[in-house]
């Protein structure tokens, strides 16, 4: 069944469309009345009308059978097909946020549905951006958004990093290639007045995480002739900011050898690496180690990866956030500042607090929360859409 502007339809069960009318741009398998419409008619990717039980029309969605999220809410005042233009105009809005946001081009550029565009994520490095397509519907689009792309800011080039698991779930290939311009091996960011080099190709996500822009800033601010330790420190993105803002010493921890590499030649680009040194290894037992050895510090920054990527994983993700909590008690001097933060959408809020407290109810230690923080503007959160809001930081003052 197709409406008068040749889209075909995707129509909702009785009584499904109320989150979609308060905002939510997914919609689910189970929601679907595939008696009317069944699934297996649409092609992964292909754009529909979505429309109530009553035949209502409520936009235009990407549609994909294959995945558990099976459509995607685009634009609710459209009735056709969108493209280049419908791409244009989010992209310039996006963009305009930015800027009135950031004095440098380095940011997230788009946040999938906050930025009216599901499944896309851009990340700007000066000349180059670092696109991540999670969607059929957006793969679809792709010659259409890298045009766009180079309309609205003529880049240098534009990486395609589109090796994320998230693309398994709409049976999606892993690759990654350059799809405009030249990038270079390594990009270059500023952040917080520190600069930083980031592999393009062989980093986590995009090279960077610019989440934590306005964390890494407020820990900085409470750095000077502090001494540091930085857990899960990635490329040095904590810690060289804290050297960067006066730390007497700083230690970062992290499993990999090359992104180690990478944090040791951006605090030497910074003029700071006297003052800092790396230790390769599992990040309890480097904390368990540091412990034994009677090593205390001023400050511990907690920055782990998703410990609970799905809500089978809930159990078991939680056990190691307080594990991880506990560790780096031990590790904290009498009157010292814990940052513990968590990317995982399905822990709480309230459940990060309570496992810090517990934290230091066991270690017997007094709790004084200081602030909890979320992710910055560049990754703005969208009301109705609970799942944009990821990012959970606690920082707290911990003393006898």
């Amino acid at each position: 069944m197709s409406d008068a502007a040749g889209l075909p339809r995707l129509q909702l069960r009785r009584n499904e469309d109320r989150r979609i009318r308060q905002g939510h741009h997914w919609v689910y398998s189970n929601e679907i009345d595939t008696a009317a419409t069944p699934l297996k008619q649409f092609a992964a990717g292909e754009q529909v009308l979505l429309c109530t039980a009553s035949g209502k029309p409520l936009g235009v969605a990407f549609v994909n059978p294959h995945s558990l999220i099976c459509a995607r809410l685009l634009e609710r005042h459209a009735g056709e097909a969108l493209g280049a233009p419908f791409l244009r105009e989010r992209l310039r809005t996006a963009l305009g946020l930015r800027e009135r946001l950031f004095g440098e081009p380095c940011y997230r550029l788009v946040y999938g549905d906050s930025d009216g565009l599901s499944g896309l994520i851009v990340d700007r490095y000066g000349e180059v951006l670092v696109v991540q397509v999670g969607t059929a519907g957006m793969e679809r689009l792709e010659t259409e958004l890298i045009a766009a792309l180079v309309e609205l800011l003529s880049p240098a080039g534009i990486l395609l990093r589109n090796d994320a698991s998230v693309r398994e779930m709409e049976q999606l290939p892993l690759y990654s290639r350059v799809a405009f311009g030249e990038v270079p091996e390594y990009l270059e960011l500023r952040e917080n007045g520190a600069s930083f080099r980031v592999s393009a190709t062989g980093g986590q996500k995009t090279g960077w995480f610019y989440d934590h822009r306005m964390n890494r800033r407020r820990v900085a601010e409470l750095a000077r002739g502090q001494r540091v330790l930085d857990v899960f420190s990635y490329v040095g993105g904590w810690g060289v900011q804290a050297a960067v803002a006066g730390a007497r010493a700083v230690t970062c921890i992290d499993s990999s050898q090359p992104a180690l590499e990478l944090a040791a030649a951006n605090a030497a680009l910074n003029g700071v690496a006297e003052r800092m040194d790396f230790r390769a290894g599992n990040a309890f037992d480097e904390l368990h180690a540091l412990a034994q050895a009677g090593e205390r510090y001023d400050i511990v920054v907690l920055d782990p990866p998703a410990f609970i990527k799905r809500r089978r994983d809930q159990k078991s993700g939680e056990n190691a956030y307080h594990r991880l909590n506990r560790e780096a008690m031990n590790l904290l001097a009498d009157d010292a500042i814990l940052v513990s933060a968590s990317c995982s959408m399905h822990l709480e809020e309230a459940a990060l607090i309570d496992i810090v407290r517990m934290a230091a109810f066991h270690a017997g230690r007094q709790l004084q929360i200081l602030e909890v923080a979320g992710q910055g503007p560049d990754h703005p959160i969208h009301p109705a859409i609970p799942e944009t809001r990821y990012l959970k930081t606690v920082i707290a003052r911990v003393h006898r």
